[in-house]
């Protein structure tokens, strides 16, 4: 019964997460999605993280548009989240860390997008049709990357804190 308890208390928190993730892509130009995928692989592990950012994409696109990009940004959040979870440690204890990390995965993401851009485009990929689109990406690039090292030097230690703390207190007894 406690097993059940405790999974049902962390399928409510990365419910949760994955909330306030959906509802920072209304927010113009800058969207906390990465950060509050980072937060929470970075304090509640793996597959939290990477279920916070696949879901975020996923149900998010339910009111900005499903489409074959879906996968494609399913894939990158969701891998972000991943990447948080196994480099936990030095994320939560370096906010240097945390930061490089934030740059890091804007252009992550972007190169994923990269992906499915000229798959659309080309039909197929095609090295130069990728060339070409991670130049013309690098502006919106930096936008996202600095927008994640922002949320995240906002976000990172008091969502991290209080997810500590519902983490000793619900999930570990």
């Amino acid at each position: 019964m406690k097993t059940k308890k405790r999974t049902t208390r962390k399928m409510v928190l990365i419910a949760i997460m994955t909330a306030l993730s959906i509802a920072g892509r209304f927010i113009p130009m800058f969207k906390p999605v990465t950060a509050i995928t980072t937060i929470t692989g970075a304090y509640l592990g793996v597959g939290s993280g990477f279920l916070v950012g696949a879901l975020s994409a996923l149900l998010s696109n339910f009111y900005f548009g499903q489409g074959p990009w879906t996968p494609f940004q399913m894939l990158a959040w969701g891998m972000i989240g991943v990447l948080a979870g196994l480099l936990s440690k030095y994320i939560v204890k370096s906010r240097m860390v945390l930061i490089i990390f934030g740059l890091l995965t804007g252009i992550m993401y972007s190169l994923v997008m990269d992906v499915w851009t000229v798959l659309w485009y080309a039909k197929g990929f095609d090295i130069e049709l990728y060339k070409a689109a991670m130049i013309t990406a690098i502006p919106h690039t930096i936008l996202y990357s600095v927008s994640n090292v922002m949320f995240l030097w906002i976000m990172a230690k008091p969502f991290g804190e209080k997810l500590a703390r519902v983490k000793i207190k619900y999930l570990t007894h």
